[in-house]
């Protein structure tokens, strides 16, 4: 009963020093608010409102179907129609147009039958400054163009039929947020009180280091396991993400996540000797990996080979990949249990290290 009485002192002394922080308060609850809005509605990766430019020598019906296909679009504005390719590349360089479509009517009519424009050639002039957004109107561009009734082009998109950036970001926003709160305030909150001094007191108390360390990292797991909530609801209700998939197995699998990411935090507060040391350490060996290579921002498989195999060794990689398939796909535990495993491995290896390099004495 007294050990239980002791471990419950730790942990409202420790929540009590969060609570009194309020600098940590805002960063804990308001960072997760301004991202999810940021990334859900001000960072967009989906096409929107690309501003064309129509030229057609001689226009006739089924042109001036397309054109009304591209108008009514949601993806296109028809900003202005040109008399020649030419003069549309001028207005590109000049910045007032990011795409123009050329239809040419051919010399000798085709007789092609299911070609709603066989009697054109259509051709795609694009601003190519950001490579991969011009890639993806010159995909739009050519689905809504040759995909009437009877056309030859029929996509189906499976998960995220209206293509939204939310449905990609949202569980990369919840690996990089429980990552950074676990990790990085843990690790900060043990690395204070060995600069106070206050850690030797603790450790010369009748309770046992370990009982210390788990007492220091429950309020940051009740914290992230609160913050997890707020991202979910937001995801849910203000996004319009769906929760396709069991919510329990997300919740499971993200508090193996939180303990992966308190165990990483404890190893950080083993090795810095200062909180200077330890955000530094923090931002380090968790911002910069977690935006780059876990696949929140890049597709990993399109990096080269050294940064694929350094971002295997990456914990949110595994984790945003997992809420991907839960949230958004609705797949089964079954079929994300190769990342349940890794992030498990993770953990206790983690763990392991962490709790071997604590020394008691704080030499």
């Amino acid at each position: 009963m007294n050990v239980v009485k002791q471990f419950y002192s730790f942990v409202i002394k420790e929540a009590k020093h969060i609570v009194r922080d309020k600098r940590t308060m805002l960063i804990l609850f308001g960072m997760p608010l301004v991202l999810m809005l940021l990334f859900g509605f001000a960072i967009r990766t989906d096409v929107r409102n690309v501003r064309t430019v129509v030229v057609m020598a001689n226009a006739d019906y089924t042109t001036q179907q397309a054109v009304e296909r591209l108008a009514q679009s949601e993806y296109f504005t028809i900003v202005r129609t040109a008399a020649t390719p030419q003069e549309a590349e001028r207005i590109i360089r000049n910045q007032k147009a990011d795409m123009a479509v050329v239809f040419t009517p051919y010399p000798t009519p085709s007789k092609g039958e299911n070609d709603p424009l066989h009697n054109h050639s259509i051709q795609l002039i694009v601003d190519g400054a950001d490579p991969n957004m011009a890639q993806q109107w010159s995909n739009y561009a050519t689905q809504v163009l040759m995909n009437p009734e009877g056309g030859v082009v029929n996509a189906k998109l499976l998960y995220n039929p209206q293509m939204k950036s939310a449905y990609n970001f949202v569980p990369g926003i919840m690996g990089m947020l429980l990552m950074l709160v676990c990790a990085m305030m843990t690790s900060i909150s043990i690395v204070r009180e060995k600069e106070r001094g206050t850690m030797e007191v603790l450790l010369v108390s009748p309770a046992k280091p370990l009982m210390v360390i788990i007492a220091k990292a429950v309020p940051y797991l009740v914290l992230a396991f609160a913050i997890l909530t707020i991202i979910l609801l937001m995801a849910r209700f203000v996004l319009g993400v769906p929760l396709a998939g069991s919510l329990f197995w997300i919740v499971v699998v993200s508090l193996l996540y939180i303990l992966l990411a308190l165990s990483l935090g404890l190893l950080i507060s083993n090795i810095a000797k200062t909180q200077l040391v330890a955000l530094l350490m923090s931002a380090m060996m968790l911002l910069l990996p977690v935006v780059m290579l876990s696949g929140l921002l890049f597709p990993v498989e399109s990096m080269p080979l050294a940064l694929r195999c350094l971002a295997a060794i990456v914990p949110p990689r595994y984790y945003i990949d997992a809420m991907r398939k839960l949230m958004i796909m609705g797949v089964g535990i079954g079929e994300v249990m190769k990342e349940v495993v890794i992030l498990l491995g993770m953990t206790v290896l983690l763990l392991t290290i962490a709790l071997k390099k604590f020394n008691t004495r704080l030499e």
